[in-house]
C-alpha cells in the first residue's frame, strides 16, 4: 500500500516532466523579422520591372525533426525577402515598377525597359545540435531572371548568401534569448549579404553587362542619328 500511495504521488510529477519535454522538442517556428540599410550606389538611370512570383513573397521551408529531442522547424522568409528586394531594386535603379503577372507577348510590360525575377533556389540552416557547434547559421542560393518587356530571356545568374548568429547572441540564449531568436538573426544576416553582394556584383554579371551595353549602343545611336539630320536651307522669297 505505501508503494502504491508513492506511485500514485509520483504521477503528478511525471506529467509534469513529460510536457516539459514535449515542449522542448516540439515544433519551432520563426516569421523572419528585421531591418536592412539603405543601398549606397550610383542609381542606373532606367526604370525597371520586378515581379515576385506567388513561391518568392510566400517563401518558407518546413525541416521535420530527425530523431527524438529534436525539434521540426518552419521558417518564413517571404515577407522578409520583398522588404529586401523592394529596398535593393529601388536603391540600383532610377525607378522600379512592380508587376502583378509576368510579362508575355500577349501581356507585355510597359514603360519599362526590362523586368528582373527573383527566385529562392534553396536555404539551409544549421544549428548546435546539428552540428555540434556553437552557431546558428542560413545559407541562401538565388536565381535572378531578367527577361524583356514580351517575357523573352535575356539571361539568368545564380548568388548566394551567408548569414550567422554573433558570438554574444549565441552565448546568450540561456539567458533570455531564444533559438528562435538565433536563427531569426542569421537570416537577417544572410539577407543583408544578399542585398550587398547584388548591389556590388550586379553590373558585372554577364547578361546585365550586356543589357547595359545595348541601351549605351541604343543612346549613341540616338544622338549620332540627332547630329546627322540635314539642316534646311531653305531660302526665303
Amino acid at each position: 500500500m505505501a508503494l502504491l500511495s508513492v506511485c500514485r504521488n509520483l504521477i503528478p510529477y511525471l506529467v509534469v516532466l513529460t510536457s516539459l519535454f514535449l515542449s522542448s522538442c516540439g515544433s519551432k517556428q520563426v516569421v523572419v523579422q528585421g531591418e536592412f540599410p539603405t543601398p549606397l550606389t550610383e542609381k542606373i538611370n532606367q526604370t525597371v520591372g520586378v515581379y515576385y512570383e506567388a513561391e518568392f513573397k510566400s517563401h518558407e521551408i518546413f525541416d521535420e525533426a530527425k530523431s527524438r529531442g529534436q525539434s521540426d522547424w518552419h521558417i518564413k522568409t517571404g515577407e522578409a525577402q520583398i522588404k529586401l528586394w523592394d529596398m535593393i531594386f529601388s536603391g540600383v535603379f532610377s525607378e522600379t515598377l512592380t508587376l502583378s503577372e509576368r510579362p508575355s507577348r500577349e501581356s507585355p510590360a510597359k514603360t519599362v525597359s526590362m523586368v528582373i525575377i527573383p527566385h529562392i533556389e534553396e536555404l539551409q540552416y544549421a544549428i548546435p545540435s546539428h552540428t555540434q557547434v556553437k552557431v546558428y547559421e542560413i545559407w541562401m542560393r538565388y536565381r535572378f531572371e531578367l527577361v524583356n518587356v514580351l517575357g523573352e530571356p535575356l539571361g539568368d545568374w545564380e548568388m548566394t548568401a551567408y548569414g550567422k548568429t554573433p558570438q554574444n547572441l549565441v552565448m546568450g540564449i540561456e539567458g533570455g534569448q531564444s533559438k528562435e531568436d538565433a536563427i531569426n538573426l542569421a537570416a537577417i544576416m544572410a539577407l543583408r549579404d544578399a542585398g550587398a553582394h547584388f548591389v556590388t556584383t550586379f553590373r558585372r554579371t554577364e547578361p546585365v553587362s550586356l543589357w547595359l551595353e545595348g541601351l549605351t549602343s541604343q543612346e549613341s545611336d540616338s544622338e549620332e542619328n540627332t547630329f546627322s539630320q540635314p539642316k534646311s536651307n531653305e531660302v526665303s522669297q
